[in-house]
């Protein structure tokens, strides 16, 4: 295991994080994720990434590494979990760490990461609660993540932030334009979550699969339509590079995250020994300047055939008549949704509340949740500025 240094922390290039415990790609196996978090740490692994909203993943993660916690670096995020509204609140922060270094079984927390954007408080009320934190020894440092870049900028203003968390493979490559430059910018370290595709990269799929019916990539986009299509062709040119190195396409994913400049770790989610022991190996190698620019070559074309093509799918799903069946209409909006903003027809915050709504669906979709469906179609037609006949939204 190669490790990369930021301010004073030394940090494994690969890292593991701890979302599969929050039931997002259905049911785990609580005894093998120990065993895979205990031969990461093994392996060199230090850096370890959970989250307040993942269910029981705090205290499994803290109850796995105990017997090393002083050699390891721990991340947690506080902001929102089940059955509460994003709160960034001085109050709640404040609160919230206490409950997470309880389930943590911990004294401090290593880095104490905003997990999603709270309109209601002030960036300065949350920074403020943080940097009381810190000045408590409760935490070390502090981070943000799934927040737009203007708020983060508002966050850098005021704040010292340690890194951002950000989603970025050969297959979701926004935070490359819009987010590692800022961050470059003001020598704060990024940390790369969703390195092979949720999946999509490791050479695994040759056709659409069939996931469980609580995975979230049944509705995910980049499991839809043309980013599915182009996801396949990035992995097989995955494959190809990675026979002329003895590598697996997810080890090649991840060591192309590694080569972005400003990098300073690629969060992994393996939920098994053997899944974990692959990604470990994407650190330790580097691609060689022609790979890359290969690679750039393949992305570059990717990007402006999904875009195209995702330009058309958003128009289709606003102007025709939505699918008969329930669960494909609400993943149709849910594509919908997701695309417009990676385009910028929208913003996360002019469309969350119409994203609130049609998600609060997912659970009870059946014929009588078809009016509400409309609805949401509708108000995204308006929202998004489609005009019937224009080839472009």
């Amino acid at each position: 295991m190669e490790y990369r240094r930021h301010k004073d922390l030394r940090i494994s290039e690969v890292g593991v994080g701890c979302y599969a415990l929050s039931g997002a790609y259905g049911k785990k196996d609580v005894d093998e994720f120990k065993r895979m978090l205990r031969r990461a740490y093994e392996l060199g692994v230090n850096f370890f990434d959970t989250a307040e909203a993942y269910g029981n993943a705090e205290k499994i993660l803290g109850d796995a590494i105990k017997p090393f916690r002083s050699e390891v670096h721990v991340a947690t995020k506080v902001g929102i979990r089940k059955g509460v509204e994003p709160n960034l609140s001085k109050s709640y922060v404040t609160a919230a760490c206490e409950e997470s270094l309880r389930r943590l079984d911990t004294d401090y927390i290593d880095l104490y990461q905003v997990h999603f954007d709270d309109p209601k408080t002030p960036v300065e009320e949350t920074v403020e609660a943080l940097e009381g934190l810190k000045a408590a020894g409760k935490i070390r440092h502090y981070g943000l993540g799934h927040l737009p870049a203007e708020k983060v900028k508002q966050y850098m203003s005021v704040g010292e932030v340690f890194s951002v968390l950000v989603e970025l493979s050969a297959v979701a490559t926004d935070a490359r334009n819009k987010m590692l430059p800022l961050c470059r910018s003001k020598q704060v370290g990024v940390i790369a979550f969703s390195v092979t595709g949720r999946g999509l990269l490791t050479g695994r799929f040759k056709q659409h699969p069939e996931f469980e019916p609580q995975d979230i990539r049944n509705v995910d986009p980049l499991f839809r339509r043309e980013r599915f299509e182009s996801g396949l062709r990035v992995a097989s040119e995955l494959t190809n590079i990675g026979k002329r190195y003895g590598k697996t396409p997810a080890q090649v994913a991840i060591a192309w995250v590694l080569a972005q400049a400003g990098i300073i770790c690629a969060l992994c989610g393996p939920s098994t020994v053997a899944h974990l022991e692959e990604n470990v190996g994407g650190s330790g190698w580097q691609l060689t300047d022609e790979d890359l620019a290969r690679l750039e070559d393949l992305l570059e074309h990717e990007a402006a055939f999904v875009t195209e093509q995702q330009r058309v799918g958003i128009k289709e799903i606003l102007s025709g008549r939505l699918p008969d069946e329930p669960h494909q209409a609400f993943s149709d909006l849910i594509y919908a949704i997701e695309t417009a903003v990676s385009l910028d027809l929208t913003t996360e915050a002019e469309v969350l509340p119409t994203f609130k709504e049609l998600y609060a669906l997912r659970g009870k979709l059946d014929e009588s949740s078809r009016s509400k469906l409309e609805e949401v179609q509708d108000r995204l037609r308006s929202l998004i500025g489609f005009v019937d006949g224009d080839t472009n939204p």
